[in-house]
């Protein structure tokens, strides 16, 4: 492969990194203090979400038990 021909195949990927680049300083970043309370609510969620579904298959797997004996 001759130079200019690399040159040409990797200017598309540069093209893609510089305008990822650009996009990013558009970003609106979260602060500290606003990750983390984000970050507990994500955490909170979950494992109200884990207590729930743990309480359903209890409930189910008892009643199946049940209706199985």
């Amino acid at each position: 492969m001759r130079k200019k021909e690399s040159a040409t195949l990797m200017k598309p990927l540069f093209d893609y990194l510089a305008a990822s680049r650009a996009e990013l300083t558009k970003v609106s970043w979260p602060n500290r203090r606003q990750t983390i309370r984000l970050t507990l609510v994500v955490i909170v969620f979950s494992l109200v979400m884990a207590a729930i579904l743990g309480a359903l298959d209890l409930g189910f797997s008892t009643l199946l038990q049940k209706v199985i004996s």
